[in-house]
Protein backbone atom coordinates (compact mmCIF):
# COMPACT_ATOMS: atom_id res chain seq x y z
CA UNK A 1 0.00 0.00 0.00
CA UNK A 2 1.19 3.80 -0.26
CA UNK A 3 2.69 5.57 1.93
CA UNK A 4 0.96 8.71 2.96
CA UNK A 5 1.64 11.71 1.18
CA UNK A 6 3.27 15.23 2.66
CA UNK A 7 1.93 18.29 3.22
CA UNK A 8 3.57 21.42 4.90
CA UNK A 9 2.42 21.62 8.81
CA UNK A 10 0.12 25.07 9.44
CA UNK A 11 0.50 26.35 12.82
CA UNK A 12 -2.50 26.09 14.94
CA UNK A 13 -3.80 29.11 17.09
CA UNK A 14 -6.88 29.16 19.96
CA UNK A 15 -8.53 30.96 17.11
CA UNK A 16 -8.33 27.85 14.56
CA UNK A 17 -10.28 26.33 17.17
CA UNK A 18 -14.25 27.67 17.95
CA UNK A 19 -13.99 29.25 21.34
CA UNK A 20 -16.18 26.97 22.66
CA UNK A 21 -14.25 23.61 21.53
CA UNK A 22 -13.96 21.58 24.47
CA UNK A 23 -10.11 21.56 25.38
CA UNK A 24 -8.35 18.43 26.71
CA UNK A 25 -9.04 19.78 30.38
CA UNK A 26 -12.64 20.27 29.80
CA UNK A 27 -13.42 17.06 32.29
CA UNK A 28 -10.81 17.82 34.86
CA UNK A 29 -12.16 17.20 38.11
CA UNK A 30 -12.75 20.43 40.84
CA UNK A 31 -9.67 19.32 43.02
CA UNK A 32 -7.14 18.50 40.46
CA UNK A 33 -8.03 21.71 38.14
CA UNK A 34 -7.57 24.00 41.26
CA UNK A 35 -4.62 22.33 42.28
CA UNK A 36 -2.60 23.36 39.03
CA UNK A 37 -4.33 26.73 38.80
CA UNK A 38 -3.09 27.42 42.62
CA UNK A 39 0.36 25.99 42.11
CA UNK A 40 0.80 28.13 38.82
CA UNK A 41 -0.19 30.72 41.22
CA UNK A 42 -3.15 31.66 38.19
CA UNK A 43 -0.87 32.57 36.03
CA UNK A 44 -3.55 32.79 32.65
CA UNK A 45 -2.91 35.29 30.10
CA UNK A 46 -5.67 37.51 29.37
CA UNK A 47 -6.43 36.57 26.42
CA UNK A 48 -7.49 32.97 27.90
CA UNK A 49 -9.30 33.84 30.69
CA UNK A 50 -12.18 32.60 29.62
CA UNK A 51 -10.72 29.33 29.38
CA UNK A 52 -9.83 29.17 33.05
CA UNK A 53 -13.13 30.69 34.11
CA UNK A 54 -15.20 28.00 31.74
CA UNK A 55 -12.68 25.15 33.15
CA UNK A 56 -13.41 25.94 37.15
CA UNK A 57 -17.41 25.72 36.00
CA UNK A 58 -16.74 22.55 34.42
CA UNK A 59 -14.92 20.95 37.13
CA UNK A 60 -17.88 21.53 39.83
CA UNK A 61 -19.97 19.62 37.10
CA UNK A 62 -17.12 16.91 36.78
CA UNK A 63 -16.52 16.35 40.14
CA UNK A 64 -20.90 17.00 40.92
CA UNK A 65 -21.39 14.27 38.17
CA UNK A 66 -18.62 11.93 39.27
CA UNK A 67 -20.42 11.61 42.96
CA UNK A 68 -23.52 10.57 41.63
CA UNK A 69 -21.61 7.96 38.94
CA UNK A 70 -20.20 6.74 41.78
CA UNK A 71 -22.83 6.00 43.96
CA UNK A 72 -24.53 4.11 41.21
CA UNK A 73 -22.21 2.25 39.35
CA UNK A 74 -19.29 1.68 42.42
CA UNK A 75 -20.21 -1.80 43.02
CA UNK A 76 -20.71 -2.67 39.64
CA UNK A 77 -17.42 -1.62 38.45
CA UNK A 78 -15.87 -3.27 41.47
CA UNK A 79 -16.85 -6.20 39.98
CA UNK A 80 -16.32 -5.93 36.18
CA UNK A 81 -13.16 -8.16 35.70
CA UNK A 82 -10.49 -7.04 33.17
CA UNK A 83 -10.96 -10.22 30.89
CA UNK A 84 -8.58 -9.83 29.00
CA UNK A 85 -4.92 -8.25 29.76
CA UNK A 86 -4.67 -5.05 27.14
CA UNK A 87 -2.53 -4.21 24.66
CA UNK A 88 -0.04 -1.37 25.42
CA UNK A 89 1.18 0.55 22.15
CA UNK A 90 4.04 2.13 23.21
CA UNK A 91 6.79 4.43 21.25
CA UNK A 92 7.69 8.61 21.71
CA UNK A 93 5.42 10.73 20.16
CA UNK A 94 4.60 10.81 16.87
CA UNK A 95 5.93 7.83 15.77
CA UNK A 96 3.05 5.84 14.91
CA UNK A 97 1.30 4.92 17.52
CA UNK A 98 -1.99 6.65 16.75
CA UNK A 99 -1.89 5.08 13.12
CA UNK A 100 -1.21 1.56 14.89
CA UNK A 101 -4.52 2.71 17.72
CA UNK A 102 -6.74 3.11 15.32
CA UNK A 103 -5.67 -0.04 13.32
CA UNK A 104 -5.44 -2.79 16.05
CA UNK A 105 -9.11 -1.50 17.26
CA UNK A 106 -10.94 -2.18 13.86
CA UNK A 107 -10.54 -6.12 15.42
CA UNK A 108 -13.97 -6.66 16.45
CA UNK A 109 -12.14 -8.28 19.69
CA UNK A 110 -10.71 -5.26 20.36
CA UNK A 111 -11.48 -2.13 22.39
CA UNK A 112 -10.07 1.24 23.45
CA UNK A 113 -11.03 4.16 25.61
CA UNK A 114 -12.07 6.84 23.32
CA UNK A 115 -12.45 10.84 23.13
CA UNK A 116 -15.34 11.58 25.16
CA UNK A 117 -14.59 8.41 28.14
CA UNK A 118 -11.00 10.18 28.30
CA UNK A 119 -11.98 13.96 28.44
CA UNK A 120 -15.09 12.93 30.68
CA UNK A 121 -13.52 10.55 32.65
CA UNK A 122 -15.22 11.20 36.15
CA UNK A 123 -18.56 10.48 34.63
CA UNK A 124 -18.83 9.02 31.19
CA UNK A 125 -20.43 5.83 32.35
CA UNK A 126 -23.49 8.31 32.96
CA UNK A 127 -23.03 11.08 30.00
CA UNK A 128 -21.74 9.28 27.32
CA UNK A 129 -25.27 8.09 25.55
CA UNK A 130 -26.59 11.68 25.88
CA UNK A 131 -23.30 13.64 26.05
CA UNK A 132 -21.75 12.48 22.43
CA UNK A 133 -25.53 12.73 20.98
CA UNK A 134 -25.67 16.46 22.43
CA UNK A 135 -22.03 17.86 21.35
CA UNK A 136 -21.58 16.19 18.82
CA UNK A 137 -20.39 19.63 16.95
CA UNK A 138 -18.32 20.53 19.72
CA UNK A 139 -15.07 18.51 18.30
CA UNK A 140 -13.23 19.76 15.88
CA UNK A 141 -13.00 17.45 12.55
CA UNK A 142 -9.17 16.85 13.27
CA UNK A 143 -6.40 17.13 16.10
CA UNK A 144 -5.21 20.13 16.31
CA UNK A 145 -1.33 18.86 15.76
CA UNK A 146 -1.56 16.85 12.28
CA UNK A 147 -4.06 15.71 9.99
CA UNK A 148 -5.85 12.73 12.00
CA UNK A 149 -9.81 12.86 12.63
CA UNK A 150 -11.09 13.56 15.31
CA UNK A 151 -14.49 12.73 17.04
CA UNK A 152 -16.08 11.27 20.33
CA UNK A 153 -16.06 7.83 19.38
CA UNK A 154 -12.12 7.79 18.30
CA UNK A 155 -9.32 5.76 20.11
CA UNK A 156 -8.06 8.35 23.20
CA UNK A 157 -4.42 8.48 25.34
CA UNK A 158 -5.55 7.00 28.44
CA UNK A 159 -3.21 9.78 29.87
CA UNK A 160 -5.64 12.63 29.27
CA UNK A 161 -7.70 10.23 31.39
CA UNK A 162 -5.84 10.54 34.37
CA UNK A 163 -5.46 14.18 34.04
CA UNK A 164 -8.74 14.52 34.45
CA UNK A 165 -9.62 12.24 37.07
CA UNK A 166 -6.67 14.36 39.14
CA UNK A 167 -3.31 12.09 39.02
CA UNK A 168 -0.19 14.50 38.12
CA UNK A 169 0.66 14.19 34.48
CA UNK A 170 3.72 15.66 32.51
CA UNK A 171 1.23 16.64 29.97
CA UNK A 172 -0.21 18.90 32.89
CA UNK A 173 2.33 21.34 31.24
CA UNK A 174 0.49 22.18 28.55
CA UNK A 175 -1.68 23.77 30.87
CA UNK A 176 0.79 26.13 31.89
CA UNK A 177 3.46 25.84 29.02
CA UNK A 178 5.76 29.07 30.21
CA UNK A 179 6.45 27.49 33.73
CA UNK A 180 8.92 24.70 34.05
CA UNK A 181 7.67 21.02 32.80
CA UNK A 182 5.57 19.95 35.38
CA UNK A 183 5.57 16.66 37.10
CA UNK A 184 8.53 15.10 35.41
CA UNK A 185 8.68 12.10 37.90
CA UNK A 186 5.20 10.87 36.73
CA UNK A 187 6.80 10.03 33.11
CA UNK A 188 8.25 7.22 34.42
CA UNK A 189 7.08 6.94 38.04
CA UNK A 190 10.56 6.89 39.58
CA UNK A 191 11.07 8.59 42.83
CA UNK A 192 6.93 8.36 43.67
CA UNK A 193 6.18 7.23 46.87
CA UNK A 194 4.43 4.34 47.75
CA UNK A 195 1.45 6.51 48.28
CA UNK A 196 1.15 8.23 45.30
CA UNK A 197 2.36 5.08 43.05
CA UNK A 198 -0.88 3.46 44.59
CA UNK A 199 -2.81 5.78 43.55
CA UNK A 200 -1.80 6.23 40.21
CA UNK A 201 -2.06 2.62 39.53
CA UNK A 202 -5.69 2.14 41.19
CA UNK A 203 -6.61 4.87 39.28
CA UNK A 204 -5.36 3.64 36.08
CA UNK A 205 -7.11 0.16 36.75
CA UNK A 206 -10.34 1.65 37.86
CA UNK A 207 -10.63 3.81 34.72
CA UNK A 208 -9.97 0.35 32.82
CA UNK A 209 -12.49 -1.35 34.95
CA UNK A 210 -15.17 1.42 34.05
CA UNK A 211 -14.34 1.25 30.32
CA UNK A 212 -14.48 -2.73 30.17
CA UNK A 213 -17.79 -2.22 31.63
CA UNK A 214 -19.00 -1.13 28.82
CA UNK A 215 -16.94 -2.81 26.55
CA UNK A 216 -16.32 -6.34 27.32
CA UNK A 217 -12.90 -6.85 24.94
CA UNK A 218 -9.44 -6.56 25.31
CA UNK A 219 -8.32 -2.92 25.46
CA UNK A 220 -5.69 -1.14 23.23
CA UNK A 221 -4.34 1.60 25.31
CA UNK A 222 -1.90 4.27 23.78
CA UNK A 223 -0.12 7.06 26.17
CA UNK A 224 3.71 7.62 24.74
CA UNK A 225 4.56 8.09 28.50
CA UNK A 226 4.03 4.42 29.20
CA UNK A 227 6.91 3.57 27.35
CA UNK A 228 8.55 4.23 30.18
CA UNK A 229 6.37 2.77 32.21
CA UNK A 230 6.75 -1.29 31.61
CA UNK A 231 7.66 -2.11 35.07
CA UNK A 232 4.66 -0.56 36.54
CA UNK A 233 2.46 -1.76 33.89
CA UNK A 234 3.20 -5.56 34.22
CA UNK A 235 2.99 -5.13 37.60
CA UNK A 236 -1.15 -4.53 37.12
CA UNK A 237 -0.80 -6.59 33.97
CA UNK A 238 1.36 -9.62 34.03
CA UNK A 239 -0.01 -10.56 30.64
CA UNK A 240 -0.08 -7.68 28.95
CA UNK A 241 1.17 -7.63 25.30
CA UNK A 242 3.36 -4.66 24.13
CA UNK A 243 4.21 -2.70 20.83
CA UNK A 244 6.85 -0.69 20.91
CA UNK A 245 6.48 1.39 17.86
CA UNK A 246 10.12 3.20 16.20
CA UNK A 247 10.82 6.18 13.73
CA UNK A 248 13.45 8.04 11.92
CA UNK A 249 14.31 10.15 14.74
CA UNK A 250 14.81 13.35 12.78
CA UNK A 251 11.54 13.51 11.39
CA UNK A 252 10.28 12.94 15.28
CA UNK A 253 12.07 15.69 16.41
CA UNK A 254 10.50 18.02 14.24
CA UNK A 255 7.34 16.59 14.48
CA UNK A 256 7.27 16.31 18.06
CA UNK A 257 8.07 20.37 18.10
CA UNK A 258 5.63 21.00 15.72
CA UNK A 259 2.60 18.63 18.17
CA UNK A 260 4.25 20.54 21.29
CA UNK A 261 3.81 24.09 19.87
CA UNK A 262 0.33 23.54 18.89
CA UNK A 263 -0.67 21.68 22.07
CA UNK A 264 0.44 25.00 23.82
CA UNK A 265 -1.27 27.50 21.65
CA UNK A 266 -4.55 25.55 21.43
CA UNK A 267 -4.55 23.82 24.85
CA UNK A 268 -2.41 26.05 27.47
CA UNK A 269 -4.07 28.64 29.63
CA UNK A 270 -0.74 31.01 28.86
CA UNK A 271 0.06 32.49 25.38
CA UNK A 272 3.29 30.71 25.00
CA UNK A 273 6.70 31.19 24.45
CA UNK A 274 8.52 27.93 24.23
CA UNK A 275 11.49 28.75 25.68
CA UNK A 276 13.32 25.78 26.53
CA UNK A 277 11.00 23.31 24.53
CA UNK A 278 14.25 21.96 22.49
CA UNK A 279 15.92 20.95 24.95
CA UNK A 280 12.75 19.68 26.92
CA UNK A 281 12.06 17.47 23.23
CA UNK A 282 15.89 16.43 23.63
CA UNK A 283 16.24 15.60 27.47
CA UNK A 284 12.61 13.43 27.30
CA UNK A 285 13.61 11.25 24.18
CA UNK A 286 16.45 10.18 26.11
CA UNK A 287 14.96 10.14 29.43
CA UNK A 288 11.87 7.95 27.32
CA UNK A 289 14.32 5.51 25.15
CA UNK A 290 16.91 4.87 28.17
CA UNK A 291 13.97 3.61 30.57
CA UNK A 292 12.67 1.72 27.81
CA UNK A 293 16.09 -0.22 27.30
CA UNK A 294 16.39 -1.13 30.53
CA UNK A 295 13.13 -2.69 31.27
CA UNK A 296 12.11 -4.21 28.30
CA UNK A 297 13.66 -7.39 29.57
CA UNK A 298 10.99 -7.86 31.79
CA UNK A 299 8.67 -8.26 29.04
CA UNK A 300 8.15 -11.99 27.82
CA UNK A 301 9.82 -12.48 24.08
CA UNK A 302 6.10 -13.40 22.88
CA UNK A 303 4.96 -10.59 24.17
CA UNK A 304 6.56 -7.69 23.05
CA UNK A 305 7.00 -6.63 19.06
CA UNK A 306 8.88 -3.73 18.02
CA UNK A 307 7.99 -2.34 14.50
CA UNK A 308 9.05 0.89 12.74
CA UNK A 309 6.65 3.31 11.31
CA UNK A 310 8.37 2.78 7.79
CA UNK A 311 7.03 -0.54 7.58
CA UNK A 312 3.79 0.04 8.68
CA UNK A 313 3.16 2.62 6.41
CA UNK A 314 4.67 0.88 3.67
CA UNK A 315 3.08 -2.97 3.82
CA UNK A 316 0.86 -2.59 6.73
CA UNK A 317 -0.81 -5.60 6.41
CA UNK A 318 2.20 -7.99 6.47
CA UNK A 319 3.22 -6.20 9.57
CA UNK A 320 0.17 -6.46 11.53
CA UNK A 321 0.31 -10.05 10.56
CA UNK A 322 3.45 -10.87 12.03
CA UNK A 323 2.47 -8.69 14.90
CA UNK A 324 -1.12 -10.80 15.54
CA UNK A 325 1.47 -14.05 15.31
CA UNK A 326 3.87 -12.97 17.60
CA UNK A 327 2.21 -11.37 20.47
CA UNK A 328 -0.55 -14.57 19.77
CA UNK A 329 -3.48 -12.62 19.61
CA UNK A 330 -5.59 -15.08 17.24
CA UNK A 331 -6.21 -14.85 13.65
CA UNK A 332 -5.54 -11.67 11.90
CA UNK A 333 -8.01 -12.29 8.98
CA UNK A 334 -10.75 -11.29 11.50
CA UNK A 335 -9.77 -7.76 11.04
CA UNK A 336 -8.14 -7.77 7.91
CA UNK A 337 -11.03 -6.57 6.11
CA UNK A 338 -11.82 -3.40 7.82
CA UNK A 339 -7.72 -2.72 7.91
CA UNK A 340 -8.08 -2.73 4.45
CA UNK A 341 -11.45 -0.66 3.94
CA UNK A 342 -9.50 1.91 6.55
CA UNK A 343 -6.25 2.51 4.01
CA UNK A 344 -9.00 2.64 0.73
CA UNK A 345 -10.67 5.24 2.64
CA UNK A 346 -7.68 6.94 3.86
CA UNK A 347 -5.68 6.79 1.08
CA UNK A 348 -5.71 10.77 0.07
CA UNK A 349 -4.60 11.23 3.80
CA UNK A 350 -1.15 13.97 4.12
CA UNK A 351 0.99 13.65 6.86
CA UNK A 352 2.68 17.14 7.28
CA UNK A 353 6.20 17.58 5.84
CA UNK A 354 9.70 19.00 8.16
CA UNK A 355 12.67 20.82 6.91
CA UNK A 356 15.59 20.51 9.49
CA UNK A 357 18.97 22.28 9.29
CA UNK A 358 22.32 20.39 9.00
CA UNK A 359 23.05 21.73 12.81
CA UNK A 360 19.83 20.04 13.97
CA UNK A 361 20.72 16.92 12.06
CA UNK A 362 24.12 16.79 13.62
CA UNK A 363 22.34 17.65 16.95
CA UNK A 364 20.44 14.92 17.18
CA UNK A 365 22.85 12.26 15.53
CA UNK A 366 24.92 13.23 18.74
CA UNK A 367 22.43 13.32 21.57
CA UNK A 368 20.01 10.34 19.96
CA UNK A 369 23.07 8.25 18.17
CA UNK A 370 21.84 5.32 20.85
CA UNK A 371 18.85 5.24 19.25
CA UNK A 372 19.82 5.31 15.62
CA UNK A 373 22.30 2.30 16.36
CA UNK A 374 19.62 0.31 18.34
CA UNK A 375 17.23 0.96 15.67
CA UNK A 376 18.62 0.93 12.38
CA UNK A 377 18.04 4.40 11.43
CA UNK A 378 22.01 5.70 11.05
CA UNK A 379 21.96 5.42 7.24
CA UNK A 380 18.23 5.79 6.84
CA UNK A 381 15.71 8.58 6.10
CA UNK A 382 12.12 8.38 6.38
CA UNK A 383 11.63 10.71 4.01
CA UNK A 384 8.52 12.05 4.67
Amino acid sequence: MAKPQSSPPSSIRPSAMSWWAPRYWVGANFSGWTRELAVNRFAVSPTRAHMAVAGTIYSVFNSSLGVLENLIYRSRVAATPITHEPIFILGHWRCGTTLLHELLILDPEHASPNTWQCFAANHFLLSEQIGKKLLWFMLPAQRPMDNMPLGWDNPQEDEFALCNLGIPSPYLSILFPNAPPRYPQYLDLAGLSAEELDRWKGTLHRFLQRVSYRERKRLVLKSPPHTARVKTLLELFPDARFVHMVRDPEVLFASTMHLWKSLYESQGLQRPSFDGLEEHVFETFNRLHQKFQEERALIAPNRLCEMRYEDLVNAPLPQLDALYAQLELGDFKRARPRVEQYFNREKNYKTNRYELDDARRAEIRERWGDYLKTHGYERTRDGC
